[in-house]
């Protein structure tokens, strides 16, 4: 008897030629990685037709839905008009998303250079604020992630994403406000936000005592949305100044209306910054970067540069389409008000769940923090792992960080309504009940 050759999946074959053909660095999701085939707004189907409800949005950049007409038409035609020609000549599509962003940012921050990335927009932001206080040294903050390369790896604080021997040159970190697990034992409010006074600490001992920046994620993403007390960027801002430094703040995560009622996170802490960088959910899926500045800041720049792709027709429609739509939609207020219905559903499944040790974040940038031990504080790595698995096979598709890999992030689209909440509830909690010690 013959022994017919087994068949090979879709997704299998894709997996085996990812494996061949990939750096192996390049990491997947789950034991068998979901090979995804489409999207339409808030769901995504695989390759054999599963359908899934996207809570992540791949990584907080699909803001406003999967294949949505009102991005995608605009972005067809400007590939059938002009598709690229590189920031050697301007063209309407640049300097439109240009306009549009210094409509929105704070204070004077009117003047933008676009890149394709985030880690590019940081290194940008860092390269500028050196120039123009003529100082080497930056702050930055313990957890942080700012990018995959040498420099931003060297910004970044979690050893596994510092690896190939980085040297953090002219880089010192501060303690982050962690109010979950805090450095220095204390509780809020009680502590007076003490983590906030090390930042003039570190910089008096730490640096020469002048520094060209400070920079940090208002909420700290891949570090497990890990969210500061109120009073914190004050204080920061005032000890930045005191020794020369430029504020930079790290929107990549934050930006264009994930935390709810305003269009940039470090605006819920009522301080202006001098740089903003932006990246994920700016062009709703469209690989694109920004570092946004003053007109004086811009012009100290020196030398020359240009950025082959950054400000690319096709990427600056696909930005200010987004704007508009969230603009239009009213998705700022949607991202509050869902939220805060959101969070209200999370803290139930806190009290029915003792894995659960905390809740946090703003807006639809929303996390749970699982631990063995609600005393202890234990992280519980094992249990994100298998909360990750069991939630793919129920259909919803969820994100996973921190430094102990024991945060499940949450980061829908900006236009889900109520129902889509209580769905995703409905499966994290029939989830969280198959979850196993």
């Amino acid at each position: 008897m013959t022994m017919q050759p087994k068949q090979t999946t879709r997704s299998e074959e894709v997996i085996r030629k990812h494996k061949e053909y990939l750096w192996p660095a390049v990491t997947n999701f789950y034991q068998q990685p979901l090979v995804a085939d489409r999207g339409s707004m808030q769901y995504v189907w695989d390759v054999e037709g599963r359908k899934y409800l996207d809570f992540f949005g791949g990584i907080l950049t699909v803001s406003v839905g999967h294949a949505n007409p009102k991005i995608t038409g605009p972005v067809k035609a400007q590939v059938d008009r002009l598709q690229h020609l590189s920031t050697l000549y301007p063209n309407e599509a640049i300097v439109a998303l240009a306009e549009k962003v210094a409509q929105i940012t704070p204070g004077a921050l009117r003047s933008s250079f676009f890149t394709s990335s985030g880690t590019e927009a940081n290194e940008a932001a860092i390269l500028l604020a050196r120039m123009a206080t003529g100082c080497y040294d930056v702050v930055a903050l313990r957890h942080a992630y700012s990018g995959g390369s040498s420099l931003t790896k060297s910004v970044t604080a979690q050893s596994p994403w510092r690896k190939s021997g980085i040297i953090s040159v002219g880089i010192a970190h501060a303690i982050n406000p962690y109010c979950y697990r805090c450095p220095l034992g204390l509780k809020y409010p009680d502590c007076e936000v003490a983590c906030a006074k090390d930042v003039e600490n570190l910089i008096q001992t730490g640096t020469s005592g002048q520094i060209a920046a400070f920079i940090a994620e208002p909420i700290q993403g891949v570090g497990g949305f890990i969210t500061p007390p109120p009073e914190y960027f004050k204080i920061v801002f005032k000890a930045v100044k005191k020794y020369g430094g430029l504020f930079i703040s790290d929107e990549v995560q934050t930006g264009f209306g994930r935390t709810g009622k305003k269009w940039f996170g470090i605006e819920h802490w009522e301080v202006t910054p001098d740089i903003m960088t932006c990246a994920k959910g700016m062009a709703n899926g469209a690989p694109i970067g920004a570092t946004i500045t003053t007109k004086e800041l811009a012009a100290s720049f020196q030398g020359l540069t240009i950025s082959t792709f950054g400000g690319n027709p096709v990427t600056s429609v696909a930005a200010k389409a987004t704007i508009e739509f969230i603009e239009e939609e009213k998705l700022l207020e949607n991202a509050d008000t869902v939220g805060a219905y959101f969070r209200g559903r999370l803290d139930e499944l806190q009290q029915k769940y003792s894995v659960i040790g905390d809740v946090r974040g703003k807006g639809l940038m929303l996390a749970l923090e699982l631990v063995k031990d609600r005393q202890t504080k234990e992280p519980a790595p094992e249990a994100a792992a298998q909360l990750l698995e069991r939630t793919r096979d129920n259909g919803l598709l969820i994100g996973k960080g921190g430094l102990y890999s024991n945060v499940i992030r949450l980061s829908p689209m900006l236009n889900i309504a109520k129902p889509d909440v209580d769905e995703a509830i409905r499966l994290l909690d029939r989830s969280l009940g198959e979850v196993r010690p």
